[in-house]
């Protein structure tokens, strides 16, 4: 039987038991339809996750909303990439954020940097962060995962370059996806790097509708990006980042 999946928070691990809070109860009791001694995952996202069942509290006169769940053992799943991957995505316009980040949340990506760049028409509210975090959760406990990607708030791509040139990690390997020019693909890149006997960590950026400007290009070259190219056609801002992350996850899977 294939058992529902919940994040949690840490702070709702108490001993041996979760306190759930009354919107997961709600999901729990109402949309799926749990009921006591019935057994759920829950997980917090950071790569664990433990078999759980709902139970009443001791208050006889307790209701349907008086209920919490009870850690039966914990669970391990190996259903994470061997390799960190971190996305770097130029807003693309309208909602088409959301779907980056379920589609990425479900092929592996440890961590998503929204960036603005030159070409960004979105200008995104507070609230967007919230909702975008709580898609990559409902898309961890869809796909299995045992954690769940971290979004930072949207900043400048010149920002993000600023940051990253700070990154000293020779393991980090930074990939700029461009549309034209004679560029690698990004599948011979990444075989490539498998030779290392260490593993990356990666980081791959994917451009706005219209692509990175020249200097933008030319400023994530000094930052220590490597151009590459996903293919010999012109992919759409949400389509960019499936082709890459699939082709990452295939490429660290297969040496499994």
């Amino acid at each position: 039987m294939q058992l529902q999946r919940l994040v949690v928070k840490a702070e709702q691990l108490q001993n041996e038991h979760v306190r759930l809070e009354p919107s997961q109860l709600h999901y729990l009791q109402r949309v799926l339809r749990l009921g006591v001694g019935d057994r759920f995952i829950a997980m917090d996202g950071e790569g664990h996750a433990w078999l759980a069942t709902l139970k009443p509290l001791t208050d006889s006169l307790a209701q349907a909303t008086s209920m919490q769940a009870t850690i039966l053992e914990p669970i391990t799943a190996p259903t994470e990439l061997a390799v960190r991957v971190t996305l770097v995505a130029a807003l693309p316009k309208g909602n088409g954020f959301d779907e980056v980040v379920r589609q990425s949340t479900e092929l592996g990506v440890d961590q998503l940097l929204p960036v603005i760049s030159d070409r960004t028409l979105l200008n995104p509210s507070p609230q967007k962060l919230d909702r975008w975090q709580r898609i990559a959760n409902e898309a961890a406990e869809q796909s299995e995962r045992l954690c769940v990607p971290h979004i930072t708030a949207p900043i400048s791509f010149t920002a993000h370059l600023q940051q990253t040139c700070s990154q000293t990690d020779s393991r980090l390997q930074k990939y700029l996806c461009v549309a034209r020019g004679s560029t690698p693909h990004l599948l011979n890149c990444l075989q490539a790097s498998m030779s290392d006997a260490s593993l990356p960590q990666v980081m791959i950026a994917i451009g706005p509708e219209g692509g990175w400007t020249d200097a933008e290009v030319a400023a994530a070259i000094d930052a220590g990006y490597q151009p590459v190219s996903l293919g010999s056609r012109i992919l759409r801002a949400v389509t960019a980042p499936l082709v890459a992350l699939s082709l990452i996850a295939a490429v660290w899977e297969s040496e499994r």
